[in-house]
């Protein structure tokens, strides 16, 4: 006996809830008999319920779960689905797959918020069957089984409509019928129409239900599948020295769709604020003509509703969405919740803000860190309520532009609650709408973010350089439960971030980074003009961040520049629209390699029609080369004759036979193959080709 607990007290207590089980009067059972299935370990479920896992629209939602019984009686199960707000449950049989796992799906067909569920229940009709069967191979006696399933057809005949019942009741009888030989009845019951009638009229009055009920957030397919270019408007003037405007940018947009970009991010496109403005390399003593940080939100021109004076006026940065989206590519805007001491918010509502002892703003910093031209919102403040309706207006508006993509600046600085409730209300409004996440801070913190509602994360990839690590975190990224709500974003370099490697390892590196971020991940991008050409240099050694940093000032970019990467950039997006197996995530699969300084990894679809597989050398100065070890049976791909492995980045094609398979790569000529393995197929007509 456990615990202090001895046998009278364990009865006393039985007896307690029995009794409370039980009408006082009659001394009957009040509620049906509980439930036998057990339903447990379900998939998706994020945080047993609390969050939504994430798919694409026209998905398939593949949901797994363990169910089981007592004693031999057979189950059946099935997936209740429904888009949010409705009323009425759609249903998808679940198949068993292996050691009381089963499997059922259903398809995601609009955008916005899903809810399913799992019913199970004995299924009395095949395991009556199941039993009679195995009876009638041992050669025993079944009369009064018959009678049992006869009585078991009729219960269902009951259920049925009008026609199916009087097949039902007619099979009923013959299997009473005494005139008729067991055989003959055998026959009928092992008629695979038997077993679909009845699967359609199952005895579910003792059923369970799982005891959640689970969501799934639908995004548009640009939330798995999307290619950024970073740019700043002010810098889009073919004039040096002058401010670029929306019509630069406009004028821009071939050159970028050409490319292959489908999102276009602009970072903050408000008034600037005077205050404290950070002049060139971030100086604290900046020049009279000093444009400022994009990010200091906030002047007497307007605030988070309004747009910079010389970008432009609210018709031309409406016309730039309309000509982008004519071109494959939706505008991104940066979401900044912070101000410049200038926003009229300072003045209007200056419960937002909070104040140091002396009396001043306290400003923005992240020790060593100081942002002197810019304060923060303050998110615990009395008036949050109106705080928060005023932020939500600000998205609002910008949708109402035709905004549907936001990329939002340091979200990990804000409250969660802050984020899961203004994401719900603006998904529930549009759910066409996707949030990228910009914090770079700790795993846990990134990932409660994508919990909540992100649609995209920033991620480490552009501080992971070996093989090790990088095979470690993409992993970590692309496998369940992870994989379920966290949708990783690639990035080799922001105007915040110039990599160690990037600084030193020339134009190889610049290669090596985009082919890693953009066949690794099925969102990935770059900040540019300064990822095309190449620009390395840091304003010190030992910084991360740029010398000159357009943060700062106005750049002029001579896109035309002799070595820019726009041709191998062209090729690479060119590659990732070709091939499906590129545009997820969820099959990435690393390969065993006998050199440390290349990386080899595989993406196919799940009916393995398309298969890619990429090597690159990690190495920028080197020539490197070994021997790859590739899954055949896992890949579909016979030993027994040679396939052809197409490298989509020269055009070569290469005759590869057995498991094992030599690569060599020259970083200065090109750092990686980007192979898609063709197999060998024997057509009906009798002539070889590689599919």
């Amino acid at each position: 006996m456990h615990g202090s607990m001895n046998s009278g007290s364990w009865e006393s207590c039985f007896r307690s809830e029995l009794s409370d089980s039980m009408d006082s009067e009659n001394r009957t059972i009040i509620n049906s008999h509980p439930p036998r299935p057990v339903i447990e370990n379900v998939e998706p479920e994020i945080e047993a319920g609390r969050f939504p896992a994430k798919r694409i629209l026209n998905d398939k939602v593949n949901v797994r779960a363990d169910i089981h019984a007592d004693a031999h009686d057979l189950l059946a199960a099935a997936v209740l689905y429904r888009k949010a707000g409705e009323e009425e449950w759609s249903e998808s049989p679940m198949t068993l797959l292996v050691n009381d796992r089963w499997e059922g799906s259903f398809v995601v067909s609009q955008l916005g918020l899903y809810e399913f569920t799992i019913e199970a229940w004995i299924d009395r009709f095949a395991s009556w069957k199941s039993r009679l069967l195995k009876k009638v191979a041992a050669g025993q006696e079944v009369s009064q089984d018959l009678l049992i399933g006869a009585e078991l057809i009729r219960h269902a005949a009951d259920r049925a409509s009008r026609e199916d019942s009087l097949l039902l009741q007619n099979w009923a009888e013959s299997l009473s019928d005494p005139r008729l030989n067991l055989p003959t009845k055998t026959d009928l019951v092992s008629n695979s129409m038997f077993d679909l009638l009845m699967g359609r009229y199952p005895d579910r009055s003792a059923s369970a239900s799982y005891d959640r009920i689970l969501t799934i957030t639908v995004d548009p397919e640009i939330a798995r599948f999307s290619s950024w270019y970073e740019m700043f408007p002010r810098s889009a003037s073919a004039e040096p020295g002058k401010h670029g405007t929306f019509r630069d940018c406009r004028k821009r947009l071939p050159y970028i769709a050409g490319m292959g970009f489908n999102v276009l991010y602009l970072p903050p496109i408000h008034p600037i604020g005077r205050t404290h403005r950070k002049g060139r390399n971030n100086t604290l003593q900046p020049d009279p003509d000093a444009p400022g940080s994009p990010w200091a939100i906030g002047s007497d021109e307007g605030g988070h509703t309004a747009i910079h004076p010389q970008l432009g006026s609210m018709d031309d940065f409406r016309d730039l969405i309309r000509k982008a989206r004519e071109t494959g590519i939706e505008v991104a805007l940066d979401l900044a919740f912070q101000c410049s001491p200038d926003h009229p918010w300072i003045k209007e509502h200056p419960g937002w803000f909070r104040r140091r002892p002396d009396g001043s703003i306290q400003h923005a910093e992240n020790p060593p860190k100081i942002y002197e031209d810019i304060v923060p919102l303050d998110f615990e403040t009395d008036d949050w309520k109106a705080l928060y309706k005023e932020l939500f207006g600000v998205v609002m508006l910008w949708i109402a532009q035709g905004v549907r993509v936001f990329r939002v600046d340091n979200p990990h600085t804000k409250p969660y609650s802050f984020w899961e409730w203004l994401i719900r209300e603006v998904k529930q409004a549009h759910p066409e709408v996707i949030f990228l996440s910009e914090a770079f801070t700790r795993p846990k913190v990134m990932y409660r973010l994508a919990k909540i509602g992100f649609s995209q994360s920033y991620t480490y990839f552009t501080w992971r350089h070996t093989s090790h690590e990088l095979r470690t975190y993409l992993t970590e990224l692309t496998r369940p439960p992870l994989a379920e709500y966290f949708r990783p974003n690639l990035w080799p370099n922001t105007p915040d971030i110039l990599p160690v490697h990037l600084q030193f390892g020339g134009r190889p590196a610049f290669q090596m980074r985009l082919i890693l971020a953009a066949t690794l991940g099925s969102n990935y991008g770059i900040y540019g003009p300064a990822f095309e050409l190449c620009e390395n240099t840091p304003i010190a050694v030992g910084k991360e961040e740029y010398l000159d940093s357009e943060k700062y000032e106005i750049r002029h970019w001579n896109l035309q520049q002799s070595g820019a990467l726009s041709p191998i950039i062209t090729r690479i997006n060119t590659i990732r629209r070709e091939n499906p197996a590129l545009q997820s995530d969820r099959n990435l699969r690393f390969h065993e390699v006998s050199n440390d300084q290349l990386l080899a990894y595989s993406k196919h679809t799940d009916d393995l029609s398309n298969i890619i597989l990429t090597v690159v050398n990690l190495d920028a100065d080197n020539v490197q080369s070994g021997f790859i070890k590739l899954p055949m049976e896992e890949l579909n791909i016979t030993t027994s004759r040679p396939f052809q492995v197409h490298d989509l980045l020269s055009a070569r094609r290469y005759l590869w036979s057995g498991t094992s398979h030599y690569v060599e790569i020259n970083p200065h000529s090109m750092p990686a193959h980007v192979f898609r393995l063709r197999r060998y197929v024997r057509s009906e007509k009798d002539f070889d080709y590689y599919l």
